[in-house]
Order: C-alpha cells, then structure tokens, then sequence
C-alpha cells in the first residue's frame, strides 16, 4: 500500500446492522459486504449519535454531538465554520469528493467537499422545522406507516433514481481518476439513500427471496399502554394506528427492505469492482457504514427518533489493503469516524491538528490490532427532534444502556442478558450503583435545561426564516452539480491534442504510442 491511502466511504442510509449476515443475520443476502468483512475490521457494537438522518452526519463530519453546533433535527442549518473531516483531508493534501445524500441544510452545500457529482434528494432549507407550539413536535414529512402498508415491488422508484445515478457517477469518477498521472489521494463518500422507507424495490431484487423464509421480529408489537413515553409519542404524532398492520404486512416491509439492502450490496460490488479495474484496490482503504437504523417492526415500531438498538445500532466495517478479518466487541459511535480516518490519511504525513473539540477517538489501533478499544468507554446519543418534548439522551458503557428525557420514566437495559431491551431495570437497588453512574455521565455530557431552550428558540427562528424565504421567492440553496461538456471525452484536450492522442491516453493501462515505421 502507498504511503498515504485512498478512502472510499460506502454510506447506506437507515440501514439496522442486524440485516446483515455478517452481523448474524440468516436471511438477508450481501456477499459484497460479506466480502469486505472477511478482509476488514467489524465493529459489532457500533452507534449513530442522533437516530435522525442530517444531525447524524453531522456527528460523523465533525465528531461531535450534533447539539454541539446548533443542530438539533433534520432542518437546522449546519454552520459553515465548523471543521469537518473533509476539511481536515484537504489540509493533508488529499482530494475530496461527495457522491450523493448528505442532508446539508443551509446555503453550504459541500462543508469542505472539493467537489460534488450529484444533488441530493432531500431538501436544503428549514421546511421540515419541527413546530415546537405543536401538541407533539414533529417535522413536517407526512410520514406514516403507509410505507408498511404499501411494501412490495415496484417499476421504478425516487430512490431507485437516485441511487442509480449515484454509483453511476461514482464508478465514472474512480475510472477517470485510475488514469490520472500523480493525482492526490483522495476521499471518496458515495451516499446511497437504501434501504431507507419506503419499502420498495424491483421485482428482481424482491425475487432473490423467497417470502416465507423472511424472518419476522424477534419482539411483537407492544400494546399503546404498555409502550414506553417516547414510543407513544411517535406513535401519536406518526399516527402509527392509522393502518391495522398485519402479520403479511411486517413481512412484505421485512423482505422489500432486505431486498433493498441486497441492492446496496450490489452497489458496493460495483465500487469495488471499479477500483480493482483501474489497479487502486491495493492502494485503498474502504469503509461501509450507515446514518442510523430502523426498527423494521420490533415492538411494533418503525423508522427511527429513539434510541432502541433497532434505531440507533449501526454497521462499520473497516478494510485495509491486505487486512484480515477481525471483530471488535468494544462500543464504538460516528463521532470516531473522523479521528480515525484523520490518522489513516495522516500516516506519513504531517499531522494536523484539530482546531475545534473531538468528541471521539481514533479507531485505527484497534483495526491494526496495535490496540484494544476499551470496552467500557461510553458511548452517547441524541435525539432532540421528533416527538421530544425535551432533549432525549442515551449513554451505553459496557454492557448497560440508559435512556433518559426530561417528564419520562428511565430505562436502564443489560444488553449482555437482554439484547431486545425487554427488561427495564431502572430503579432497581441491585443496580442502583450504575444508574447514579450512567446518569452523572449524562448530566455532564449535556445540559438538558439550556439544551432545551435553544431548541425551542432555534425551532421559532427557523419557522419564521422559512415563511419569509417563501414568501419572497428567495433562491434555493439546493446543490446543483457543476459540469463542462466542452472538455468532456475527446473535447478539451488542450492545443494540438488530436482524438486519436485523446482516446490513448484514456485507455487503462496506458500504452505509449509508438513512433512512426517510415522504412520503406
């Protein structure tokens, strides 16, 4: 491997590590990914720290809790002075490059990305503020379970367009990048929007499986009253009573969304094939992860917004060239993602450092096996959007996790002897001890009163910013990708560049034109 690496990061969106068979998983079909852990570093306990889509990547871009710069949901502008990691790899000479989703909201739509290959598909402003003056704020998505409803196969799909472009662009990027002489190294985020609802895929991907040996969740649905204060909440404010959701119907969402993870799959083969056609799979280090998870039917519910292991436990997997398989146990957040790939691009390199507050730690020891990860290292999370009256945190060391909002009972799980979370063990005096414990780290990590307030002022100001803006017409700031055709393919060659000179310099593995034979 060269001294300073290629980075290519893989990101799935609302992808439950648990959907994969390299997580355990019997049914769901990924033998690209499979392939990536067989010569990588698996985290087995890894965490989003904001179960929501755009705070999530922010954690990850910055290494801190989301709260940390005013982002509190998915409509909150993402300050432009604060250092991201492609910020951090351009200052170490590497080449920058988004493909796909990544929820920026506000005027800055690269946050330090050199360049762009495609829009998003979300949008860009503060429309989807959650209204605080509301019963139950929620943000303005209209969604519903009419994605569990509606699961099957379909022709084509939003996502379906997206994504497609998305590797596309990509692939062509790492093509024309292979046949660049002494280009930088380079950082390469390709951001796919699968397996996120609604669940809908093609009838070939829906036809890898067989229906009856999808499995369903491991934990049925909870009645309304015996279900915890934040999941009524989301249950009103989604109106999750709205459809009578049947057994077939939990299995149908189930089978679409593995199928839609085995499309991911097939995304990731494509990368990874482009990267060994064009000789760099030596050369890169390839990184597969997610934004948060889903809860896919556990307890009876869906999506996102809480901190249950369905939600907010993800997929990481780390594969240097050359590596071989290895698990790590240790807890481990996105807020380590930026440390970690800092020192991976630093190796043999001047180090840069950090101009603003990390809140994670490097991963690279523990995926060189240098190091162990501390296994009782606490992990935090957020969720300060949707359906909390009050920031709602989560804080696992070890093997305890405790969920705490402000007006709601704590919920204390022992993961090692209660993996579903069935056993709230909070106020118990045989484990009193540890739940003073996990609730001092909470109050020292946040303060939940002033946290609350800013929310509220942040939602109040948004709203009226975003009546305005409307009422002005003002100018979106979505991303629209930039491109020249006149120095695509055989155009743009420079003075005196001929096709034929063109087209052989574009060929990989290049071959030096011979001179010309004029014997006679």
């Amino acid at each position: 491997m060269q001294k300073r690496p290629n980075v290519l990061h893989i990101m799935a969106d609302q992808l439950n590590s648990s959907a994969l068979a390299t997580y355990g998983n019997k049914v769901c079909k990924t033998p690209h990914i499979d392939s990536l852990a067989a010569r990588g570093t698996l985290f087995e306990n890894f965490y989003c720290n904001f179960p929501l889509c755009a705070p999530s990547r922010v954690s990850m871009l910055t290494g801190r809790q989301a709260s940390r710069l005013g982002v509190f949901d998915n409509a909150c502008d993402f300050p432009s002075q604060a250092p991201t990691l492609p910020h951090y790899l351009s200052a170490l000479g590497y080449h920058t490059v988004l493909s796909g989703k990544m929820h920026f909201i506000g005027a800055d739509q690269l946050h330090g990305y050199q360049e762009r290959l495609t829009t998003d598909i979300y949008p860009s402003d503060f429309g989807w503020t959650p209204d605080w003056k509301q019963a139950i704020p929620v943000a303005a998505t209209g969604v519903s379970l009419r994605s569990v409803v509606e699961a099957g196969a379909c022709k084509r799909s939003l996502q379906l367009d997206f994504d497609d472009e998305v590797a596309q662009k990509s692939v062509q990027w790492i093509y024309d990048y292979g046949r660049k002489a002494d280009a930088k190294p380079f950082f390469h985020t390709v951001s796919l929007t699968h397996p996120h609802n609604p669940y809908v895929t093609t009838q070939e991907y829906w036809d890898r499986y067989r229906h009856e040996d999808v499995d369903m969740p491991r934990v049925g649905p909870i009645p309304y009253e015996k279900l915890d204060a934040h999941s009524q909440r989301l249950w009103k404010a989604y109106k999750f009573g709205e459809y009578n959701i049947s057994e077939e119907d939990v299995r149908k969402s189930r089978h679409a969304y593995y199928a839609m993870t085995s499309y991911i799959d097939d995304k990731v083969g494509r990368l990874l094939g482009a990267l060994r056609d064009m000789d760099l799979e030596k050369d890169t280090v390839v990184i597969f992860t997610s934004d948060h998870g889903d809860m896919l039917g556990e307890r009876g519910l869906w999506y996102k917004w809480m901190h249950f292991e369905g939600a907010c436990r993800i997929p990481m997997i780390v594969a240097m060239p050359g590596g071989k398989a290895a698990r790590v146990k240790a807890p481990a957040s996105l807020m380590d993602f930026l440390p970690t790939v800092v020192e991976i691009a630093s190796e043999g390199a001047k180090k840069v450092e950090p101009v603003a507050p990390l809140e994670g730690v490097s991963l690279l020891p523990a995926v060189r096996g240098s190091a162990s990860l501390p296994y009782d290292r606490p992990v935090f999370a957020e969720m300060n959007a949707d359906g909390t009256f009050s920031p709602s945190f989560m804080v696992r060391k070890g093997d305890w996790k405790l969920i705490e909002c402000e007006g709601d009972p704590p919920m204390l799980f022992d993961l090692n002897a209660d993996p579903d979370e069935m056993k709230n063990l909070a106020g118990k005096p045989e484990v009193g001890a540890v739940e003073s414990e996990l609730r001092k780290l909470v109050n020292t990590n946040w303060s939940p009163a002033a946290l609350k307030q800013e929310m509220q002022e942040s939602s109040r100001r948004r709203l009226f910013v975003q009546s305005a803006r409307d009422a002005s017409g003002a100018a979106a700031w979505d991303y629209e990708p930039r491109q020249d055709a006149s120095k695509q393919y055989v155009r743009g060659g420079g003075v005196g560049a001929g096709a034929t000179a063109t087209k052989g310099r574009a060929r990989f593995p290049f071959v030096p034109a011979k001179p010309p034979d004029n014997r006679n």
